[in-house]
């Protein structure tokens, strides 16, 4: 892609209204404009990052046996007097009435729904497990919506929905989206920690959230650090094999691990040598819940047993947020110069800068290594613009591409181009053949 065909509106200073680095960044970058207050328009650069994360998100969740399907963003207000959240909820919900008198709402979550759908065609314990999920937008309506889209009233989710016969059938579930959830961070580039979350009246230890450490999360947490260390992509996952992912649930929750609401300073000190603690900021980016027959008692989602007999389905939930992740990923990941894109989830793989824009040579050179990249399969960013050289690092360094190709007259008269990585900010000057090489392989 050009970036004289691009759409890019990058700023040179910081805008006003954003407090926290990932909503300085993201408008700095030009990834999005506020449309009103907490809903934003994802221009290019964003909504490439963010079909990115989505996609990451959606193979993780089909290689774990979820389905796929799509519900509306506006829900009957009949589903949700079912199951008597409708009045509970608050004025975080959006209430909307139609032309008929109707009274809908805007989703703020699809647990009614989703039960809905089941209950409408599942019958039988033999159509059981069942996980169904889908990606689509929500709206909340908070007070004082800030920090651009991590704390937004339009946003982006992954619900999941696991339907079971039994507990011990739904924590299996439970432990299935567990490590799907590992994964599916994982490959996104970044490091998440599960730790214990509030259940609620439901009781019992089957809720946790998955948290990104960043020097300016929202919260503190606390953990042994040889969590960090953990690797789930190391071999391959059979979620067929439960004993196989109990002993990767246990690895990751056998060691201390706490929000601070959570936290119990005695337990972590008694449990965690001095030496392995860790106290760090964190970002929630994704959650897993189990609530058990909470919405298929009182919205009568019922299948036959094996006996013949009706039984109330166990279920659970499963959430990440594909929209905060953006922001998340910018605050766990970038420098004073911009941000820094872990490979999986950049916009672009390469940005190639042309130091001399209109000089023959230059021109030839970079229109050559544009083609030969693309046809290898990189998305590249080819700034070919006549702006300053000053200007055109600066821009690169700001959108954070993990890779950057510079090619100008004074390298080509060597037969060479410089190779820098965002990350390191390591350059490397190598023949093209060599440069083409080292960023296709």
């Amino acid at each position: 892609m050009r970036l004289t065909q691009y759409f890019l509106p990058t700023l040179r200073e910081d805008p006003s209204e954003a407090q926290i680095i990932s909503h300085r960044l993201m408008l700095r970058a030009g990834m999005m404009k506020q449309s009103a207050a907490g809903i934003y328009t994802w221009l290019p650069l964003g909504h490439a990052v963010l079909k990115k994360i989505e996609q990451i998100v959606r193979e993780e969740q089909n290689k774990a046996g979820a389905v796929e399907l799509l519900m509306p963003t506006l829900q009957s207000a009949e589903l949700w007097r079912e199951s008597g959240r409708y009045d509970d909820y608050g004025k975080e919900m959006l209430r909307i009435t139609d032309r008929h008198e109707r009274d809908l709402l805007y989703g703020p979550t699809n647990e009614e729904l989703i039960t809905d759908v089941f209950r409408s065609s599942v019958k039988s314990y033999k159509d059981l497990p069942l996980h169904l999920y889908h990606i689509q937008w929500k709206f909340r309506d908070e007070v004082r919506p800030r920090f651009g889209v991590m704390r937004g009233r339009e946003f982006l989710m992954k619900d999941n929905y696991s339907f079971d016969l039994d507990f011990e059938s739904a924590k299996r579930s439970y432990n299935n989206m567990f490590v799907a959830y590992l994964r599916t961070f994982q490959r996104m580039g970044i490091k998440t920690i599960p730790m214990k979350a509030e259940t609620g009246p439901i009781g019992g230890d089957l809720s946790h959230e998955f948290i990104l450490l960043a020097d300016t999360g929202e919260s503190e947490v606390f953990c042994h650090s040889d969590l960090l260390d953990l690797d789930v992509l190391a071999s391959d996952i059979d979620y067929d094999d439960v004993q196989s992912i109990a002993r990767i649930i246990d690895q990751y929750t056998s060691l201390y691990a706490a929000t601070s609401d959570m936290h119990d300073a005695e337990a972590f000190n008694r449990n965690v040598p001095s030496d392995k603690q860790l106290s760090a900021r964190g970002i929630e980016v994704g959650q897993v819940f189990y609530f058990g027959t909470k919405y298929s008692e009182a919205m009568g989602a019922k299948v036959t047993g094996p006996g013949g007999e009706q039984v109330a389905v166990e279920m659970g939930s499963y959430g990440i947020g594909v929209s905060r992740l953006v922001g998340a990923i910018i605050e766990a990941s970038h420098d004073e110069a911009g941000i820094i894109w872990p490979e999986a989830v950049a916009p672009f793989d390469i940005g190639l800068i042309n130091l001399k824009s209109g000089d023959s040579d230059t021109d030839r050179a970079c229109e050559d290594l544009h083609a030969k990249l693309q046809n290898a399969g990189k998305a590249v960013l080819y700034d070919d613009t006549d702006d300053r050289a000053g200007a055109k690092f600066s821009v690169m360094d700001l959108i954070g591409l993990p890779k950057q190709l510079i090619v100008g007259p004074r390298g080509l008269k060597n037969g060479s181009v410089e190779i820098k990585d965002r990350k390191t900010g390591a350059r490397e000057e190598l023949s093209l053949d060599a440069a083409l090489n080292k960023l296709t392989t």
